[in-house]
């Protein structure tokens, strides 16, 4: 029997209230199960506004320890309910050090740990430094119910050593929730198709499907506020755009993907067979 794995990724806006952000999400997690879909994206720290924009205290109190996260509460009997895989993006206290994390929620509604943000961005915008720790868990690959799906967190998305290293772990999917949009500093720079042409990049060469989801919407955190592009979007393992949204657009996407031929396209093409591991050392030295 041919092994399939349908995805999707929701995009979409979201406020200061958490129950509101989180019934929200359910909605549209709803809608993505009733197209068929296994393994269901939200995007980036969707409990609340993007408050990375600048430096306040007071949002280090809407941080929880993992197991008790408000937003992973709400969504495991969901998933078990459903019968769907949601990957849970949340800020994440352990102790006195805070994280920009993901739970991943099997289609039973267990959890089945935590990814901690590897790389973290620091920049007018996106000040992620003053809050996040970097990740301290490795790159992630969960063996779901419905097959195994690599996770990255926004700007991990960036690097290709991310999406290589989950494809080593064995991902047959790669997923990259998001929230990303306007340059405070520079109105005229719009990073919305490099953002996407980065990962499509990586669906290229790690011959697999890549999913990402943002949101969409303008915030207020600062006077001036950001707005987010949207532009979510579901690729093959060509790179291609199977199902795409724009900037201003709400919704879900779902597509379906036959992983046994993507396994043997997969070997055929030879990327991981052609491989040069022993003259990769300076890919793991900061000054080579």
């Amino acid at each position: 029997m041919t092994r399939t794995l349908s995805v999707a990724a929701i995009q979409t806006s979201y406020g200061e209230d958490l129950q509101a952000n989180i019934d929200k999400t359910i909605g549209f997690i709803r809608e993505a199960a009733g197209k068929g879909a296994q393994v269901i994206l939200p995007s980036e720290l969707f409990q609340g506004p993007y408050f990375c924009v600048s430096q306040e205290e007071h949002w280090f109190g809407t941080a929880w320890p993992w197991r008790e996260h408000p937003c992973v509460v709400a969504l495991a009997p969901v998933a078990a309910e459903l019968g769907v895989a949601i990957p849970v993006s949340i800020f994440e206290r352990e102790g006195p050090h805070y994280f920009n994390s993901l739970v991943m929620l099997d289609a039973d509604g267990r959890a089945l740990g935590v990814y901690r943000k590897s790389h973290i961005p620091d920049g007018p915008g996106y000040q992620e430094k003053y809050y996040f720790r970097p990740g301290d868990t490795g790159f992630k690959v969960w063996d779901t119910r419905f097959g195994r799906i690599g996770v990255g967190i926004c700007w991990d998305q960036w690097y290709p050593e991310t999406a290589r290293a989950m494809m080593l772990q064995g991902a047959e999917v790669l997923m990259y929730p998001t929230a990303i949009g306007t340059e405070p500093h520079d109105d005229e720079l719009d990073t919305a198709e490099p953002w996407r042409r980065a990962m499509q990049g990586h669906a290229v060469s790690n011959v697999v499907p890549v999913v990402g989801a943002n949101r969409i919407g303008h915030e207020t955190v600062t006077d001036k506020g950001q707005t987010f592009y949207g532009h979510s979007f579901i690729a093959n393992h060509r790179g291609d755009l199977v199902e795409s949204l724009g900037r201003e657009d709400e919704g879900v996407l779902v597509h379906s993907f036959d992983l046994d031929f993507l396994d043997r396209h997969r070997a055929a093409w030879g990327f991981f067979r052609d491989r040069r591991t022993d003259l990769y050392g300076p890919l793991v030295s900061a000054r080579p």
